[in-house]
């Protein structure tokens, strides 16, 4: 039957696995939350009537509130990861240092972003949360630039991998294209990351970023983690 045939289908096995993850659903609330915040903006600037506007900036809200709820206690991951790469012995120098400041800054994000739950929900007020708020952009953005610079280095540390094989032979052909692929994702990791930059940015300051440019490189951040963890889930 058609019923079945949906049902079993590889493709909706995968989705239940990709849906059953924190992440996964984390990565599709992110997408659609900073569409709406892009779409906003473009209907605002397009004079568009407030009705219009109201619904997006509810799921603004109310996304992204949801969003904070399911980060709570995430960091302890990140400060063990820093914990983990630290201890690491040998290797790389530059890449192990790096590596921790980007799982310390991203603790330090979720660490303060947890302490500011109570106010977001309106439980308990205190005026502390938008101080906290901004040293949480502040770790998040120290943690963006250890992972973009991690990415450079890496990148480079592949070239010089890349100058040393020979294509000539068997081993060398797929060293090669190990080599591509590895490449390939430290690209897809920079972009997003130097999209992710443009929220810590904005929110601090730091540039005059508007709505526009802010939710349209948030989406695509997201829509290249939905992808991550999509293959993940495979």
């Amino acid at each position: 039957m058609v019923a079945d045939a949906l049902i079993y289908h590889p493709s909706v096995a995968h989705y239940l696995r990709y849906v059953a993850t924190t992440a996964g659903r984390d990565k599709l609330l992110r997408t659609v939350q900073y569409f709406s915040r892009f779409y906003a903006w473009y209907l605002y600037r397009t004079n568009a009537p407030a009705s219009s506007l109201a619904p997006l900036e509810a799921i603004k809200k109310q996304f992204g509130l949801a969003r904070k709820l399911m980060r709570v206690g995430k960091n302890v991951e990140h400060f063990r990861a820093a914990a983990v790469a630290a201890d690491t012995k040998g290797g790389d120098a530059i890449a192990k240092y790096l590596s921790v400041g980007r799982q310390l800054g991203y603790a330090g994000y979720l660490t303060f972003d947890a302490a500011t739950v109570l106010d977001s929900v309106g439980i308990k007020k205190w005026d502390g949360a938008k101080r906290l708020t901004r040293e949480a952009y502040r770790a998040w953005f120290a943690g963006l630039i250890c992972s973009a610079l991690g990415g450079l280095y890496f990148r480079y540390k592949l070239g010089e991998r890349e100058a040393a094989v020979s294509k000539e032979d068997g081993e060398g052909v797929v060293e090669s294209k190990r080599i591509q692929k590895e490449r390939a994702a430290l690209n897809l990791q920079l972009i997003s990351d130097l999209c992710d930059m443009t929220v810590p940015t904005a929110a601090l300051g730091l540039a005059n970023l508007d709505d526009g440019i802010v939710g349209l490189a948030g989406t695509v951040s997201s829509l290249i983690g939905v992808y991550g963890v999509w293959k993940k889930t495979t």
